[in-house]
């Protein structure tokens, strides 16, 4: 049944090795179970029912890769995603979880139209690389801010806007002791660093007596309070418009450089260096997003930590299959996610920051006409709280420098479109 469905002999691969290199992408990625519902609870949505939109959006995303696209491609939903749907369209902006929802919704559904008219190419193309690697590396920066702010590494201040908090406190000390350990664990190649440091650091708490067990394994929790919840009508209103397209386009070029990532990483390319089967590959991470929004939870897309799975030996869709049936069994452990501290979480953020920052390494900064919009996107992400202003940033400054230095032939049509619409956003609304 395995052969005829995923072809484990024509990718040289077996039924053993798929499934391995499956436990071994979810131990890398698995970390999303905790991290997801402790966010998204941060905006008013019931923890137990994330913790289960999460799993099954997780899954769905998974199977739907595995059987139609039949690549070793785990998803998720998406960090940095997540970090805006909270911080920035619910606590900055204002707007229910349930609009912002609508959003993920709307944004899935316009994914889906471009991925079938192949219109994604054109995008992509027309984006500027020096643009694209600055908004990954600003992500970066921006949740890297949220873990020190959740830890109480960073504190609000009246007189300088942020101060150093008490790093002597349990929770601040146990951010950066769960940091170090992830950082030591991945330098020794051990499979799910990022999970094993959280639970360790729960553990931590628990034993000193700052966390309280409420048990490990239980039936899921209802999905009652976020299945189906969405407020498209909501979303449909012209101040979403941004959220909408950050949504898209931060989904849009991390799913694109993860497949060609992952597709690299396990020699999965054509001839001429295309992905083949990529339109049911986006079609895959379209479908779940949608599909993850009417369950209730923010965007969901392809994992980079897949590339961990590949490099034990998976080619084909079992070893995402595999992935989405230990999300499935991670529906179990509800009373575990429960219990998982902020401070313990805040070392994953930062370490995935820090692995999106690693984009920065090309960017030409011998060249101010790149150097400057990526430095604004850098610093104003964060700053901001907002991924859709940093990316608006980026757009207004990348062509502000070329007009101003009279490259005008340097900007694309669809650059000078994407920087008069923000400027207007900025202007009128």
């Amino acid at each position: 049944m395995f052969e005829k469905l995923f072809k484990l002999v024509e990718h040289g691969t077996n039924t053993k090795r798929e499934i391995m290199a499956g436990f071994t992408t979810f131990l890398t990625m698995g970390y999303i179970i905790f991290v997801n519902p402790s966010m998204l609870a941060m905006t008013g949505m019931d923890h137990g029912a994330v913790f289960v939109a999460t799993c099954l959006a997780a899954a769905i995303g998974c199977f739907i890769m595995g059987f139609y696209a039949n690549y070793p491609i785990a998803l998720a939903p998406g960090m940095g995603l997540n970090a805006f749907f909270t911080f920035t369209v619910v606590m900055e902006l204002g707007y229910t979880w349930n609009v912002a929802l609508g959003g993920v919704f709307i944004s899935g559904v316009i994914f889906t139209i471009l991925s079938i008219f192949k219109v994604r190419e054109w995008i992509i193309n027309s984006i500027p690389h020096a643009l694209r690697f600055g908004i990954a590396a600003g992500i970066g920066m921006f949740l890297a801010l949220i873990a020190l702010k959740n830890s109480g590494i960073i504190v609000a201040s009246p007189a300088t806007l942020v101060t150093l908090g008490d790093i002597t406190s349990f929770g601040p000390m146990m951010a950066v002791l769960g940091l170090f350990l992830i950082v030591g664990l991945v330098s020794l190649n051990v499979n799910g660093a990022v999970m094993i440091a959280i639970l360790v650091i729960t553990t931590l708490g628990l034993m000193f007596g700052d966390v309280t067990y409420s048990g490990i394994m239980s039936m899921p929790p209802s999905l009652a309070p976020t299945l189906a919840q969405l407020d498209i009508s909501g979303a449909l209103e012209v101040g979403m418009i941004s959220v909408i397209f950050a949504f898209l386009f931060v989904d849009l070029f991390d799913t694109s450089g993860t497949l060609i990532a992952v597709a690299h990483r396990g020699n999965l390319l054509d001839d001429d260096g295309n992905l083949p089967r990529l339109k049911k590959a986006l079609l895959a991470d379209s479908t779940a997003t949608i599909a993850g929004s009417m369950l209730g939870t923010s965007t969901t897309t392809s994992y980079v930590e897949s590339t961990a799975g590949v490099a034990a030996g998976g080619r084909t869709g079992l070893t995402a299959v595999t992935v989405g049936v230990l999300f499935i069994a991670a529906l179990f452990f509800s009373p575990l996610a429960g219990m998982i501290p902020a401070y313990a979480t805040a070392g994953a953020l930062f370490f995935v920051g820090v692995l999106m920052l690693g984009g920065l390494v090309h960017v030409k900064w011998d060249d101010l006409m790149d150097a400057v919009p990526v430095a604004v996107i850098l610093i104003t992400m964060p700053l901001t709280f907002s991924i859709a202003d940093g990316i608006a940033f980026g757009f207004i400054s990348y062509a502000a420098v070329r007009v101003f230095s009279g490259r005008f032939s340097d900007i694309n049509p669809s650059v000078w479109f994407l920087a008069a619409l923000f400027v207007a956003k900025f202007a009128f609304m």
